[in-house]
């Protein structure tokens, strides 16, 4: 991991969103919130994060259409995307996928697995 890699958390559970913030920060990681879809575009537009871990049920604009938009922006294409859900429902992890997700988490978040699959996807950055 690089000390200096800066994520995007968005989460629209003030707990869940703080208390995941704060175990990533211990690790190392710069992190940056967003509570809705609508903010989560606006975050990643003006400080272009290097990874986005991303809640898929959000207000105002779910992750499914956040995460497509954002491919559609040629500076995005490579952005990686970590799709947070608490529904573990047969084909969300597909639909994750479809919509651009590069990987796929389920709630409650296995912290030593997501930390994992974060490194791997923020190493095929540098």
């Amino acid at each position: 991991m690089n000390p200096s890699s800066r994520l995007l958390l968005v989460e629209d559970n003030v707990d869940s969103r703080e208390m995941l913030r704060r175990r990533l920060e211990r690790r190392g990681y710069a992190v940056s919130t967003a509570a809705d879809g609508v903010e989560a575009l606006e975050s990643v537009r003006a400080a272009c994060p290097d990874l986005l871990l991303l809640d898929l049920s959000l207000p105002r604009l779910d992750g499914w259409d956040v995460a497509r938009e954002l491919r559609t922006e040629q500076r995005f294409h490579d952005l990686p995307i970590v799709a947070l859900t608490a529904h573990a429902m047969r084909g969300e992890r597909e639909r994750a996928l479809g919509a651009g997700c590069d990987a796929f988490a389920t709630k409650p978040v296995d912290f030593a697995a997501l930390v994992a699959t974060i490194d791997h996807l923020l190493s095929g950055l540098r």
